[in-house]
């Protein structure tokens, strides 16, 4: 190759590997600013609902339910029945739960499949930026996301977050919404049981009913009712400190 040419194909390298520079630095500016705007301002939409909105099951009415309730409104035994039934160490990592991942890691190497080792923090992530799946490339970008939205936003705003976003039936979006679709009554007024059904249902909304709870719910609310009382409300003081 001609010293000519040597020289234009390290030119176009250089510039290239420059605007790949650009680019990234700009996406991560852009997400930082992302979600310093949303540390104080509720999302109006998010990637979990615009999913649904873009590809609906066939058993879909179309009709959504949101109402927004902030965290200090949201009862403890609410809060406490979801941090028991998926993320129990919420309080104490830093947004990603190694050892869990660690586990299913080995599980999928050894061919189990890929389980779900997620933390609320990871599942906020989720549910506000990415696409639904299994995938290695959405649960590598989980990993980065949590530990921005630890340190951007902390342990209180992600609960909250969290809880006004999780779909807990067919187009049913955050407790307040699912306290009315299911109960008919405000998130205020639920007791334990029906907090810990709340909760029991999230793995898979369509499929489960808080109510009438079937067996599964039922026995799932039970073992949440138990974890709850093992925890305590005070396992949820660190959240706010």
């Amino acid at each position: 190759m001609r010293k000519g040419s040597q020289k234009r194909t390290s030119g176009l390298l250089a510039r290239f590997r420059r605007a790949l520079l650009w680019l990234l630095l700009g996406t991560v500016g852009v997400l930082l600013a992302l979600l310093l705007v949303l540390k104080y301002l509720d999302p109006p939409v998010w990637s979990w609902q615009m999913h649904r909105w873009f590809n609906p099951p066939e058993e879909f009415s179309g009709k959504f339910y949101h109402q927004w309730v902030d965290l200090e409104e949201i009862p403890l035994s609410m809060q406490l029945a979801v941090v028991a039934s998926e993320d129990q160490r919420f309080p104490l990592h830093s947004g990603v739960d190694t050892q869990a991942i660690g586990e299913a890691v080995n599980e999928a190497l050894e061919g189990e499949g890929l389980r779900g080792a997620s933390t609320l923090t990871q599942q906020t992530a989720k549910n506000l930026l990415l696409w639904p799946g299994r995938d290695w490339l959405r649960k590598g970008l989980e990993l980065p996301l949590a530990f921005l939205l630890e340190w951007i936003w902390g342990k209180e705003r992600i609960l909250e977050v969290y809880l006004n976003i999780a779909e807990f039936g067919p187009g049913v979006f955050g407790v307040g919404a699912a306290s009315e679709y299911w109960y008919q009554r405000p998130v205020q007024t639920i007791s334990d049981n029906q907090a810990a059904r709340l909760a029991a249902i999230l793995p898979n909304p369509w499929r489960y009913s808080a109510q009438p709870p079937g067996p599964y719910v039922q026995k799932r609310a039970r073992w949440i009712e138990r974890q709850m009382r093992q925890l305590g409300l005070a396992w949820l003081d660190p959240i706010r400190d």
